[in-house]
């Protein structure tokens, strides 16, 4: 691999796409305004939650609820970077794109990178307004390293998973194949009480999903009492492994359909 030919085509990339979500109303807005929505409406009106018995989260309801929210701003973030990629294609600039850059895998990281740099907007004002509402934070420093991290790496994962499905089917269409898979894994875990408080097959179908080990952990951060650190991080870097082959392999579909 060209190393100077990688970097130049990701960056490239990589700038169009920030430039264009911080210059689009409806790139931009909808990125902020969900998770936010959902953190006021879960965290404040659900609040009462928090006093069940065996709801036990030291830090309050406010931060157990910011951290899926913050999961899900990370892993949406990845969706709406493969709506960009299909909207590339339907506007025919993508096509330009293949047949100018010189590494097109770093296509694909452009568009990984650009996503991350957009979870990193739209978590920041997230948990600027957490603060601002009252939401309590124990752990340190590293502790919230930690939980930025796991965003992030999702964010990743989301991000090839959606670059995988825009490259095979290059239109809005894909929309749909994008968002349904990560809004099911997203809901289908402890979201408003600890897993030990569901029932039936929401508490089965949680334990099995991936997920519920980062948000655990997430949870575990911010309450400065981390555990299953270990087993979070070696989910997600799974995550990325198999999604990052996934949009490579989609990658060289669209080169073979021009």
């Amino acid at each position: 691999m060209n190393v100077r030919s990688f970097m130049s085509v990701a960056r490239a990339v990589a700038w169009r796409q920030l430039r264009n979500f911080v210059t689009s109303p409806p790139l931009l807005l909808p990125s902020i305004v969900f998770p936010l929505f959902f953190l006021l409406a879960f965290g404040g009106g659900l609040s009462s939650v928090g006093d069940v018995p065996g709801f036990n989260f030291p830090s309050g309801y406010t931060a157990f609820q910011f951290v899926w929210s913050l999961l899900q701003t990370a892993a949406f973030g990845g969706v709406f970077t493969g709506f960009s990629i299909a909207m590339d294609y339907e506007s025919g600039f993508a096509r330009r794109l293949m047949l100018a850059a010189p590494n097109r895998v770093g296509i694909v990281a452009g568009y990984a990178i650009a996503g991350v740099v957009r979870a990193l907007i739209t978590g920041t004002v997230l948990f600027s307004v957490a603060l601002l509402s009252g939401m309590n934070v124990d752990g340190n420093g590293i502790h919230l390293a930690g939980l930025i991290t796991l965003a992030l790496v999702l964010n990743v994962a989301a991000t090839l998973f959606g670059t995988g499905v825009a490259l095979r089917i290059r239109s809005m269409q894909a929309g749909p194949l994008m968002q349904m898979p990560v809004f099911l894994t997203l809901f289908l875990v402890p979201v408003w009480v600890p897993l030990e408080l569901l029932t039936g097959w929401i508490r089965s179908v949680a334990s099995v999903n991936p997920v519920t080990a980062i948000l655990g952990a997430g949870r575990a951060f911010i309450s400065g009492q981390p555990s299953g650190s270990g087993m979070a991080f070696a989910v997600v870097a799974g995550l990325v492994a198999v999604f990052g082959v996934w949009a490579l392999t989609g990658l060289r579909r669209a080169e073979r359909a021009g």
